[in-house]
């Protein structure tokens, strides 16, 4: 019998992915909702303003998915603003779908659940790796919001849920407020022009901490496992792809892939924002020498998130031991994980 996914947020770094690995795996009708028309063939696209209730509800009128997958979140001032805000989708959704006969709600939301808001991210260190029964941190965070919606329509509605905690996502994504992969591939781009050192940006706890990242590849399946095995109903679930890494090892190998010398870590932050902040001509130029799609800097790179992530002070990394007890065994190598995108980056012309 096919499946229909209501994919929320489905022209994401997490939708988008999503959407190609449940079409290439039959059995599934894949609808998309979201402000922009998806790319990817054989998504059908309801858009609307996910923060409009109303919109939203209009959009949705007469449509009835057996699975959701909310992947979408929209970034504000304060955590205050990015409760009110990302809670109301998570609301809005569930209550135009209310009484449709939803099967099971699969909600992403990430490591941030372990470490905190943007306001105060990383400024304590809980115990690694990271297991999902830890209790939450004490004051705000719009995931915790965002979960309290869905166990509150799945009270009323009684459908089956999944929580999903990924770390650094790393895979295929362009315009997207969390992707390392195009922003680093921007980076070396830009570097390797200017001649400038490939320096790692981050912190001296990221540069020798152990760490973990997620390939959305396997989030996606992760994702799709969940919600059809009835031994994943009703848990949260941290994703990461399953190695224990540190910077210092993987720098100097994605140097090499754009052919460039890894320079000597200098002891301190060096943050992509700051180093980036007069780069958007020389990105342009390139461009322009190379023939890439016409996407600005801001488009491809997102400097600001990948410095939050390689400047944290504390180490971070996550225990897959539920998901394995319950039978997802996936493993994903993670220098693979950024060459393969930046693989795809390059095919499209994204980055040179």
């Amino acid at each position: 019998m096919t499946k229909h996914a209501l994919i929320v947020g489905a022209t994401g770094i997490t939708g988008s992915n999503l959407a190609e690995h449940l079409l290439a795996n039959g059995g599934w009708e894949v609808s998309g909702l979201s402000r922009s028309q998806s790319r990817i063939e054989g998504v059908k696209t309801l858009a609307c303003d996910l923060v409009d209730g109303a919109s939203v509800e209009k959009a949705l009128a007469g449509v009835s998915p057996s699975h959701v997958f909310i992947t979408a979140w929209s970034r504000q001032e304060t955590e205050a603003q990015n409760c009110e805000v990302n809670g109301a989708i998570v609301r809005n959704v569930l209550n135009a779908l209310a009484g449709r006969g939803v099967q099971h709600v699969a909600l992403t939301t990430g490591t941030k659940h372990y470490l905190g808001p943007f306001e105060s991210y990383a400024k304590s260190q809980p115990e690694t790796p990271f297991r999902e029964e830890q209790e939450r941190l004490p004051g705000e965070n719009f995931y915790y919001v965002q979960e309290d919606e869905v166990f509150a329509a799945a009270a009323r509605d009684g459908f089956t849920w999944s929580i999903h905690r990924p770390h650094t996502l790393i895979g295929y994504a362009v315009g997207n407020a969390m992707n390392m992969a195009a922003t680093l591939g921007a980076y070396a781009a830009i570097c390797k022009e200017t001649g400038r050192p490939f320096v790692f940006p981050g912190s001296p706890e990221q540069w020798q901490a152990a760490t973990d990242v997620t390939d959305v590849r396997l989030l996606a399946r992760h994702l799709a496992w969940a919600a059809t095995h009835s031994q994943a109903a009703n848990l949260a679930f941290n994703v990461v792809n399953g190695e224990i890494f540190r910077w210092k090892w993987l720098w100097p190998r994605l140097a090499s892939y754009f052919g460039l010398d890894a320079a000597p870590y200098p002891g301190q932050p060096t943050p992509l924002e700051e180093q980036m902040a007069d780069a958007a001509p020389v990105w342009d130029a390139l461009v322009a020498k190379h023939g890439l799609a016409p996407n600005r800097l801001s488009q491809v790179a997102s400097f600001w998130h990948s410095d939050a992530d390689l400047g944290r002070q504390i180490e971070t990394f996550n225990d897959m031991g539920r998901s394995r007890k319950l039978g997802f065994l996936d493993y994903q190598d993670t220098l693979a994980s950024f060459t393969d995108a930046f693989d795809r980056l390059r095919a499209d012309r994204i980055i040179p």
